[in-house]
């Protein structure tokens, strides 16, 4: 079965029109059409590919969704690059599995078959699931998806215990989400502290004083050793410890890995992730991606600021007028939980060759860290006030010295007369 062609009044007069498949239809996907668009309108003839059923969502608002504070329609990624009359043709619910690089084709599970000039691979990352007894009862569940989401609701029920797995962004933001929605919710992490890869330990504690002060239970420095289940469904978490915590949900938040299997099949180059230059483009010059899927000059992606540039970059070179290259830019972290501000950026827990600024207000819950190196700032950790967050990172994206205003720094951009 082959795709139908799709309807294109804006095609452009500037030679044949083109097949674009692209593989994956979520919010790389959905950066990369817009500009597509916007850059060269009618260029190609664009077939898009969703595993999910649903329109193409954001999800970085699936913890407001888990927690109630957004409706399910407040995720779609509605955008003009959609418009039908575009000629745009969106399969969803009916991945890809298989690329035929020597004859450029596509199959799909259902069985339709589209031909490309071009491809785009998107697949994004899949959830890790510990490997240990019991993590495939019913109940157990990862935090990747709607799916995901409807699983997770499906097990609410105020009072009845919960455990999340992990104490990343993800787990934290899936353990407050329970808790809110009425569960007694245990988080059980590896680690001493809380998001250890984004906090230091003084901001990490207050996280973790925080969270017990709404009743989350902490497991900290724990090892989960096996689920335990009844009639096929999960009923207790053994830590390595020997605690058995009782759990009518489990959720795992331990990481995702990028989807590589459909392009490790078609015999791409790929390593953690599939590999790609700097414009994006793979081993098979007919062929990109784009997104968490993929591994640029060895390092992998999870946050949405280098997403968007790649697909940026890629976009522009479909379109033919690119010649920017992908530049990993510095990013940042912020926790998703209602009214529990932290931030964090660059090297938030510095080196040998830095040197620290400090900034302690524990009766209003205020706790502020700034990483120097040679007059700059190159990390920052902000803690119930992140409201100069994204100053401090501009000015380590700038890489300006701050020697004149070094004394008044800790209290903000309000205290300085340096501009952004």
């Amino acid at each position: 079965m082959a795709v139908p062609a799709a309807a294109d009044p804006t095609r452009m007069a500037r030679g044949p029109q083109q097949r674009l498949v692209v593989i994956g239809n979520g919010m790389a996907t959905a950066r990369v059409l817009e500009t597509l668009s916007a850059r060269a309108p009618g260029r190609y003839r664009i077939t898009v590919f969703g595993a999910e059923p649903q329109a193409r969502y954001n999800r970085i608002l699936l913890s407001s969704l888990l927690a109630g504070e957004v409706a399910p329609a407040a995720l779609t990624l509605a955008s003009a690059a959609d418009d039908p009359q575009r000629g745009i043709t969106v399969i969803a619910g009916d991945p890809v599995v298989q690329i035929d690089r020597e004859r450029r084709q596509v199959v799909s599970r259902a069985g339709v078959v589209a031909g490309y000039d071009r491809l785009l691979i998107a697949t994004g990352s899949v959830p890790v699931r510990l490997p240990i007894p019991g993590n495939t009862l019913g109940g157990v569940v990862t935090f990747r998806s709607f799916a995901d989401v409807d699983a997770m609701l499906a097990r609410v029920a105020p009072g009845r215990p919960a455990v999340v797995i992990g104490g990343g962004l993800l787990g934290v933001e899936a353990a407050e989400g329970l808790r809110r929605r009425g569960m007694a919710v245990t988080l059980v992490h590896r680690a001493a502290g809380l998001l250890n890869q984004q906090l230091d330990a003084a901001a990490a504690a207050l996280l973790a004083e925080t969270l017990r002060g709404r009743g989350l239970q902490l497991r900290l420095s724990q090892e989960t050793a096996a689920l335990l289940g009844e009639g096929g469904q999960v009923r207790a978490v053994q830590l390595a410890s020997g605690e058995i915590l009782a759990a009518d949900l489990v959720v795992m938040a331990v990481g995702v890995r990028p989807d590589i299997a459909l392009a490790r099949e078609a015999g791409l180059q790929c390593d953690r992730g599939i590999v790609v230059d700097d414009t994006l483009q793979t081993d098979d010059p007919r062929i990109q991606a784009v997104g968490e899927c993929v591994q640029h000059r060895g390092v992998t992606f999870g946050l949405v600021a280098p997403v968007w540039e790649q697909a940026r970059v890629c976009a522009e070179h479909l379109a033919g007028v690119g010649g920017d290259v992908f530049r990993a830019p510095e990013t940042a972290t912020r926790l998703k939980v209602s009214g529990i501000e932290v931030y964090s950026a660059g090297l938030f827990d510095g080196d040998t060759n830095c040197e620290n600024l400090v900034l302690r207000a524990p009766r209003r819950g205020i706790y502020r860290r700034l990483v120097l190196r040679d007059a700059r700032v190159v990390g920052a950790v902000l803690f119930g006030d992140t409201s100069d967050g994204s100053w401090y990172h501009q000015l380590m994206a700038d890489n300006r010295d701050i020697s004149d205003v070094r004394q008044r720094l800790l209290f903000g951009r309000a205290y300085c007369d340096v501009e952004a």
